[in-house]
């Protein structure tokens, strides 16, 4: 009975890190989308980063993230935050220069 314990929370373990691993491959993801779909002028007109940068930030943290296969280095926690910072900001700030629709 001692040795199932372990195994158990392994198994719970890789299941909570696949499922980050998850939630941060979607959040790079379209965050990275939504930075290659927007106009350039709309980064400086916002005052943030330009349009260049993010997409060079958001891709490079993405592949980092897919190469090490984990949510939990270093890399991912850097290319959550990035792309967490992108939605909840800039994709605002964008949204708001122009008519507020989309997505």
């Amino acid at each position: 009975m001692a040795i199932a314990a372990p195994l158990f929370a392994f198994a719970i373990r890789e299941v909570i890190e696949l499922i980050l691993l998850a939630f941060a491959l979607i959040v790079q993801g379209l965050a990275l989308v939504h930075a290659i779909t927007q106009r350039s002028d709309g980064f400086n007109a916002i005052g943030t980063l330009p349009k260049g940068g993010w997409v060079a930030i958001l891709a490079v943290t993405l592949l980092l993230t897919l190469l090490t296969r984990t949510s939990l280095s270093i890399f991912g926690l850097i290319g959550i935050a990035a792309g967490l910072i992108y939605l909840l900001d800039v994709r605002v700030g964008l949204r708001d220069l122009s008519d507020g629709k989309g997505w």
